[in-house]
């Protein structure tokens, strides 16, 4: 089962390195992944769900393979006992799966916050990072002023456009007079350019959204059929173990009746 689950969690994390190497990411840091197509999306999705497939089953079988075979002639319960140390395997992989990922999350999440200050940082910036340069960009400025402070309270009122209401009159105002203070543009000329970023904004949100249900609804297809991989991998694996026949839905061909497996 042990085994099971670390060849799993080891064949899934290649993976999936392999598939953000090609360039199958629901999302990214860069912004050029809002130019990715509905059809990138689905095959990213699918090929999750593959993955998973393909990790879970090799776990699985090997679980079912290695595991010690019961002294009994009832094939049903072999069977379920084998199933049970395929799904063990699973929940098992899952668990590691899930202490990588946050491992690694924390390890970023540390790196990108040492001598950062929580004012000076907003959950916008890996967002709307892209829009928040263009809402600061002058035609000049002078050398090493610092704009993170206004950054991060502009990238906050920013993530109010994606509500049902939008962004209110008094927030726009100030957003205008903050770009207007940091860049030196006339009024009416920041207004514009905060027109636009506003409408910039309420997209690239829309589709982080969308990115993020194809993602969440992958991940979960992908774990649930991951479980019934891994219990009928499981059976396989304990068939090969004490050499019975392989079940009618593989192909195989035998009576159509059940069969006894005798393990010493």
């Amino acid at each position: 089962m042990i085994l099971g689950a670390l060849v799993a969690t080891a064949l899934s994390s290649i993976l999936l390195a392999f598939g953000a190497t090609i360039g199958l990411g629901i999302s990214s840091t860069a912004p050029t992944w809002r130019d990715a197509s509905a059809a990138l999306w689905i095959l990213s999705g699918l090929y999750l769900i593959i993955q998973a497939a393909l990790s879970f089953g090799v776990g699985g079988y090997l679980a079912g393979r290695t595991s010690v075979g019961l002294a009994a002639s009832d094939s049903t319960e072999i069977e379920h006992r084998d199933g049970l140390h395929g799904l063990a395997a699973w929940a098992l992989a899952v668990v590691l799966g899930v202490a990588l990922a946050a491992l690694l999350g924390s390890a970023t999440l540390t790196r990108s916050s040492n001598n950062v200050f929580s004012a000076r940082t907003s959950a916008a910036e890996p967002l709307l990072s892209y829009e928040i340069d263009r809402l600061f960009r002058p035609s000049r400025r002078p050398a090493n002023v610092d704009l993170s402070q206004e950054r991060a309270e502009a990238g906050r009122i920013l993530l109010t456009s994606s509500s049902h209401s939008g962004m209110s009159s008094e927030d726009r105002s100030y957003l205008a007079q903050l770009v207007a203070a940091a860049t030196g543009l006339a009024g009416p000329d920041a207004e514009k350019r905060v027109d636009g970023v506003i409408a910039s904004s309420q997209s690239a949100i829309a589709k982080s959204r969308r990115s993020s249900v194809i993602l969440a609804f992958s991940v979960a297809a992908a774990l649930l059929l991951g479980a019934v991989i891994a219990w009928a991998a499981a059976g396989i694996g304990g068939r090969h173990r004490d050499g019975a026949p392989m079940p009618h839905w593989m192909g195989a061909h035998g009576s159509g009746g059940a069969y006894r497996r005798e393990v010493a």
